[in-house]
């Protein structure tokens, strides 16, 4: 018999329930992520490690006078709105009905460092304001705060930390993310879990949300998704996808991470109007493409990073295209970078300023394949006789000493040291080699442009 505070407890909780209607009205829902589009819901695949069963004594030894939220849950009827009673409680705990769950910022729920804290396997739950903490530490089986296995499910307000894996969707659709604040366990980064993790998962919205001090937050085979004013701080991959197709990542903000933006095997991703800064070391690149196509890269202000954008083998299907407009790519190490001569990348209304490096083609052969048109370059030389904003004569970037550090990599410590400089120089002055074109513009703008967004 469950004893004296407990059984108050447990009545003060029933006190807090207040019946809503069936769980079938899903009125909180996504009402823009993959708008107009289904979602190929099917029957789950049962794809998830078996999960270890701990023994209280096993866990640590904060959570063991908590009381157990699981029972909470068992009472609440499905369709009901749960408002427990501020405090700490003990994990894990599993929802398997449609619950609205509102711990109101004053709910702790602690797992005591073993397992994950909680999954939710159901559809059309609400969880609000609750702090999941204490997961454990193995890869192995996915230990995280939150695992969800359902659809149209709505988690908003949640503050997730010591977990190894923040929150962890699969095959889970039409699902609202909002306003969370996630970050991992305080480890080393390489054996951090993702802050949130999305695996074959469509027409989710993700939204306001700031992951930091986590790995990385990414999207695999999951497709028309929205990314939407999202903060991300001092991780891997801001937001990486592979196999993913039609999702749009807009308004975000990416600080101090290795990598911003990272397109593995994509087709027909948006990414507009974000702000990518600081990404920085040996890898440090604010969006990369590998082997995608058809994308829309528009209005995104890249600062401060290693590599502005990256490309390796993109646009990768035949007659396929990937737009650049209106970007600012600026202070960076290298501007664009592309490891082969496909073509395909056609850039426009772009303004490329302070930048080591405008555009590097890493490959041989001819240049000028992609398309550059009424971009503003900072280092053009050419006059505006006629004052129609447009330079008179053509912007175009050849590769001279800089050659030796593109083919060579060992070579870059020595890039814009003085020896590299005076190399260049000469080359320029009196060419023993024949430079490479790197970009042609026929209609460098001669004013920078103002900015809007």
């Amino acid at each position: 018999m469950a004893s004296y505070p407990l059984r108050l407890l447990q009545s003060a909780a029933l006190l807090a329930i207040v019946t809503v209607a069936s769980a079938g009205n899903l009125n909180d829902a996504p009402d823009r992520a993959g708008e107009g589009m289904s979602a190929h819901d099917g029957t789950r695949a049962d794809v998830d490690r078996p999960k270890p069963e701990f023994l209280l004594s096993q866990r640590d030894a904060r959570v063991r006078h908590l009381p157990d939220f699981q029972r909470l849950v068992e009472a609440a009827p499905a369709g009901s709105v749960l408002v427990p009673p501020p405090g700490n409680y003990r994990g894990p705990v599993v929802v398997d009905k449609a619950l609205t769950i509102d711990g109101r910022g004053r709910v702790t729920i602690d797992a005591g460092d073993k397992g994950t804290v909680f999954l939710l396997r159901t559809d059309g739950a609400t969880l609000r304001g609750l702090h999941l903490t204490g997961s454990g530490d193995s890869p192995d089986t996915d230990d995280s705060c939150l695992d969800v296995r359902g659809n149209h499910n709505v988690i908003e307000g949640l503050t997730i930390d010591n977990c190894l894996f923040g929150i962890d969707l699969k095959q889970s659709n039409h699902t609202v993310l909002r306003n969370n604040r996630i970050s991992s366990k305080p480890v080393e980064l390489g054996v951090r879990g993702d802050g949130l993790r999305l695996w074959y998962s469509n027409d989710n919205l993700i939204e306001g949300n700031e992951v930091v001090d986590s790995r990385d937050m990414v999207a695999w085979y999951s497709s028309r998704n929205v990314y939407r004013y999202n903060v991300g701080r001092r991780s891997r991959y801001s937001l990486h996808f592979m196999f993913a197709k039609d999702n749009l990542i807009e308004y975000n903000r990416f600080y101090d991470n290795a990598v911003g933006i990272y397109l593995m095997y994509t087709e027909r991703v948006h990414l507009r109007h974000n702000v990518i800064s600081h990404a920085n070391g040996a890898a440090g690149m604010a969006i990369g493409f590998k082997e995608s196509s058809d994308s829309d890269v528009e209005d995104n202000e890249i600062i401060y990073c290693a590599i502005g954008v990256g490309s390796d083998l993109s646009p990768f299907q035949p007659d396929t295209t990937i737009r650049f407009r209106r970007n600012r790519i600026a202070y960076n190490g290298i501007g664009f970078q592309f490891t082969s001569e496909l073509g395909g990348n056609i850039a426009s209304g772009n303004i490329l300023e302070g930048n080591l490096s405008h555009v590097v083609q890493a490959g041989r052969g001819k240049g000028g394949l992609n398309q550059w048109h009424g971009n503003y370059w900072d280092d053009y030389q050419g006059f505006d006789r006629d004052r129609d904003g447009i330079g008179d004569t053509p912007y175009e970037l050849y590769s001279w000493v800089d050659r030796i550090w593109v083919e060579i990599p060992v070579a870059r410590f020595f890039r814009n040291s003085p020896v590299m400089e005076l190399l260049d120089f000469l080359e320029r002055l009196a060419p023993f080699s024949s430079p490479e074109l790197q970009a042609r513009d026929d209609a460098p703008l001669f004013v920078k442009p103002a900015r809007t967004s």
